[in-house]
C-alpha cells in the first residue's frame, strides 16, 4: 500500500509502476480491486506478467511513447473510467500511473465554455 495516508482513503484505485512495468505503489482500493491476483503482495512484481499479451504490446507501445490512455469499461454490473497516464519525476519520464474510478449511474455532465 501506498505510504501516503490520503492516497489510501482515496476511493479510486491508484496503481503506480515504474519504466520496467514494476508496481512500485498501490493504493488500498486497488490492492482491493486485484486482491484475487495477490493484492498488496503485487507490489514489487511485474505488471506485464499479469496481462494477456494484447493488453500488455499496447501498454508497452503506450509506455514507449509517453501516452496516455484513458476509456471506460464496464465489468460486475459497475462502470468504471480508466485512466493511464505516464508520470515524471524531476522532470524525467519515471513509468505509469493507472486510476480508476467508479463512474455513478447517470453522472451529471456539464459543458462549460
Amino acid at each position: 500500500m501506498s505510504e501516503h495516508p490520503w492516497v489510501n482513503s482515496f476511493p479510486g484505485a491508484i496503481t503506480v509502476i515504474d519504466t520496467e512495468g514494476i508496481i512500485l505503489e498501490m493504493n488500498q482500493a486497488a490492492c482491493e480491486v486485484f486482491r484475487e491476483d495477490g493484492g498488496e503482495k503485487l507490489v514489487g512484481t511485474n505488471l506485464f506478467k499479469c496481462h494477456p499479451e494484447k493488453a500488455r504490446v499496447q501498454l508497452e507501445g503506450l509506455m514507449a511513447k509517453e501516452q496516455a490512455n484513458v476509456y471506460t469499461i464496464e465489468k460486475h454490473g459497475k462502470k468504471k473510467l480508466i485512466y493511464q497516464t505516464p508520470w515524471y519525476k524531476d522532470g524525467k519520464y519515471a513509468g505509469f500511473i493507472e486510476l480508476s474510478l467508479v463512474i455513478p449511474k447517470g453522472m451529471l455532465h456539464f459543458i462549460r465554455d
